[in-house]
């Protein structure tokens, strides 16, 4: 179901979840405040808001995509790689695959998260 499709409680909800979990992530990746919230496409202030109180979180329906798709890198990152360290260390590693023409996947993450994915 497209995200467009779900009631404004559902969202609302699934919106508390990812706030919930997400600066799990950033501590896990190590990124600053400023660099969350570039991510998430949302300004610092409304980043620190958010994860202050994660239960009143209302991400629209951008935000709930850019969510969902660093949810699904961490995931895919710790299954992938062979240990925590190494999934959580990746993004700031120089990669020289095409993709990532020699810069670190986080690099590209913050040039256009949506479009690169």
């Amino acid at each position: 179901m497209s995200l467009n499709h779900l009631t404004t409680d559902k969202r609302r909800d699934m919106g508390a979840a990812a706030m919930r979990t997400f600066p799990n992530i950033v501590r896990d990746w190590g990124l600053q405040e400023k660099e969350a919230a570039v991510l998430l496409g949302v300004s610092d202030s409304t980043y620190r808001r958010r994860r202050k109180a994660p239960d009143s979180a209302r991400l629209d329906v951008n935000h709930l995509e850019r969510m969902s798709l660093l949810l699904g890198i961490y995931k895919a990152l710790q299954i992938l790689l062979p240990s925590s360290e190494a999934a959580d260390t990746w993004l700031r590693r120089p990669n020289q695959n095409p993709l990532f023409s020699g810069q670190a996947p986080l690099d590209r993450l913050r040039q256009g998260l949506v479009a690169d994915l």
